[in-house]
């Protein structure tokens, strides 16, 4: 049977209200893409693969929740939905909100969002709203919004947004066959974390896997509240998707890591559009920078001697296409070269 998406696909493992129609843009089974130039740098042995969730509709790895969530609502009757975004959370509760025909509210930092994101979000019909404050402002402003209203809160406090990410834990099993040894992912509002964590142990328990892997959670140096153990009340990265001073999932993220013998860690902006650069350039995954966030602190930990994968599994989760932030791909790059139209001209250049 062709693909449905994550609600029919995955119905019976999902804690959904029995009866409720499909919202979906068939989204989920994508690609888990081997990396095998960066695995070398990494050491002997190990198997690096790209969880490359910026193929789902929207272009990110939100689609997953959203259509469970935007399921749910309009199953108990929801008229519109609500959310704060840094842009992915936006785009995605849009496109769905679309697809079933209800209205979409996102509220977002004023500039502090990526064009591609923002773009999407106005492009699939939402009202978007912008705010002269942060992420931590705008997620208060929402959960409040929908306690007075009757507006449905769509963020990945709300619990059916975890029950459609896990399904990437289940499609890495469906893959390869079993848990990886490690997972290595950015962290922002540390839902997706949280998400991973409940897919892998839900696999466990039903007995298709032998084992959960270890999670390595990455935050951005300047937006790192769980590394320094405190919110951020003004965090700054390059990573639009993951500038969170105060994760509304900090708790059970922090419950992945621990049980996992994982761990958080902060990267640098430059490490961040490096392995950016890296997973384009020597792989072909084009993707924003917060998605090279997970794998550029695991790299940063085997290089300070801190994880050891030789001979391991590795999954890096990429969370967003890199479409949705065309200026930090164009920045610091030549600009293209303009010749006359002729052979000539095209081989002079080519060999430069």
């Amino acid at each position: 049977m062709a693909w449905q998406g994550i609600v029919d696909e995955y119905r019976s493992r999902l804690e959904l209200s029995p009866g409720a129609k499909a919202v979906s843009l068939l989204e989920g089974r994508t690609p888990l893409v081997p990396l095998p130039r960066l695995a070398r740098s990494l050491g002997e042995g190990v198997e690096l693969y790209a969880k490359f969730e910026g193929l789902n509709p929207s272009g990110s790895f939100k689609d997953r929740g959203m259509t469970v969530a935007v399921t749910q609502a309009v199953h108990d009757g929801a008229q519109a939905v609500v959310c704060a975004s840094t842009g992915n959370t936006a785009a995605s509760a849009a496109a769905y909100a679309a697809r079933a025909g209800i209205k979409c509210v996102v509220v977002v930092p004023e500039g502090k969002v990526a064009l591609g994101k923002l773009a999407g979000a106005i492009a699939y019909g939402a009202q978007v709203v912008q705010i002269r404050g942060s992420f931590d402002d705008a997620l208060l402003m929402v959960r409040e919004a929908s306690q007075r209203s009757a507006l449905c809160l769509v963020n990945s406090v709300n619990p059916s947004r975890i029950e459609g990410q896990k399904t990437a834990a289940f499609e890495v099993v469906d893959d390869l066959g079993d848990a990886p040894d490690f997972l290595c992912l950015p962290v922002g509002n540390a839902g997706n974390t949280t998400a991973y964590w409940k897919g892998f142990s839900d696999e466990l328990q039903t007995g298709r896997t032998t084992k959960r892997p270890v999670v390595v959670g990455v935050q951005a140096a300047g937006s790192a509240p769980m590394v320094l153990g405190h919110p951020v009340t003004d965090p700054q990265t390059v990573a639009t998707a993951i500038r969170i001073g105060n994760p509304a999932r900090w708790n059970e993220a922090a419950t992945a890591f621990r049980e996992s013998g994982g761990h958080v860690r902060a990267v640098s902006d430059d490490a961040i559009l490096a392995m950016a650069r890296a997973l384009a350039q020597e792989e072909g995954v084009f993707c924003e920078p917060s998605s090279a966030t997970g794998l550029a602190g695991f790299a940063k930990a085997v290089a300070e001697g801190a994880i050891d994968p030789r001979g391991k599994r590795v999954v890096a989760v990429v969370t967003g296409h890199g479409m949705k932030d065309p200026d930090n791909a164009m920045a610091g790059r030549p600009a293209p070269v303009t010749i006359d139209a002729t052979t000539d001209a095209l081989l002079r250049e080519v060999e430069r």
